[in-house]
């Protein structure tokens, strides 16, 4: 481990982590280009947990303790079973039209699940996309349409508000959740400054959303209406991702690359977990 401009470098090494989670006392993410889903301890100490072919991204949990884990390219959510295998949880590739991405489960073990919309990599024209809601018994719901690149999402701890990054919409945008797993009266959060565009986020307890710009490798901390209270710089290429881990939930985990490209990051594999302390915890989900 090493310190650089008041980040640390955890875990260095890896293809493109993404989807950091905080749970069991480990932070959990998947390292996309090498189809690894890993769970790291605060010392540094790594296990892969399980390997999924088809790219991991978004992960959560099911309330029996059952990893939930979206499959990217064949656009489907698996399920890991007690003996470890992975089983299809849900299928989404009937209504999401390009790679599936991240994900957040609640407390009931729905998840809203994320989709690219377009061919990012592949020379695709942008174009707006649905989220999706996966309920445990597996049966899918579209539940917003007209999204620009739905990536990052959390859920409030009263479990009464999502809000999702439109990566593509540089912007932050919030719903109601009913209890039956809709969405309404959807709004703006924030929108960012120009040229962060938002990707994985997390919640904090004083209501403040941190979220990773890839364009920049800033981190920056934002409050609803677009305030930035907290601006902080990786050094790195991109910022993909961020989580509030450790067992007072002040240290920020971010996922850091050079790339985003697929086939550079399994060439270069200079990806890196990194954090830093921060002030406020972390609350809600994931």
């Amino acid at each position: 481990m090493f310190v650089a401009d008041g980040f640390e470098t955890v875990l260095d090494g890896l293809a493109f982590g993404e989807g950091p989670r905080w749970h069991d006392g480990r932070l959990w993410f998947s390292d996309m280009h090498s189809q690894r889903v890993i769970a790291l301890h605060p010392d540094g100490t790594a296990e892969t947990i399980v390997e999924v072919p088809n790219d991991p991204s978004g992960l959560g949990w099911l309330p029996d303790g059952r990893l939930l884990v979206v499959s990217m390219r064949d656009r489907r959510v698996l399920r890991q079973e007690a003996d470890g295998s992975l089983v299809e949880h849900a299928n989404l590739s009937d209504v999401a039209p390009f790679h599936c991405n991240d994900m957040v489960v609640d407390r009931l073990g729905r998840a809203y699940v994320g989709n690219f919309g377009w061919d990012l990599h592949g020379g695709g024209g942008p174009r707006t996309t649905v989220l999706v809601r996966v309920d445990p018994d597996g049966s899918i719901t579209v539940v917003a349409e007209e999204l620009s690149f739905p990536n990052g999402m959390v859920i409030s701890p009263d479990g009464a508000t999502l809000v999702v990054a439109e990566s593509m919409g540089a912007c932050l945008t919030a719903f109601d959740i009913a209890a039956d797993g809709s969405l309404s009266n959807r709004r703006r959060w924030a929108a960012l400054p120009q040229g962060n565009l938002p990707d994985g986020i997390c919640l904090d307890a004083d209501g403040a959303i941190w979220s990773a710009c890839p364009i920049t490798g800033h981190v920056l901390r934002v409050r609803e209406g677009g305030e930035i209270l907290d601006r902080l710089d990786t050094g790195r290429g991109g910022a993909f991702a961020c989580m509030l881990g450790d067992d007072d939930r002040r240290t920020l985990y971010v996922c850091t690359a050079g790339t985003s490209e697929p086939e550079a990051c399994a060439s270069a594999r200079d990806a890196r977990i990194e954090r830093i302390r921060v002030d406020v915890a972390g609350t809600g989900r994931p």
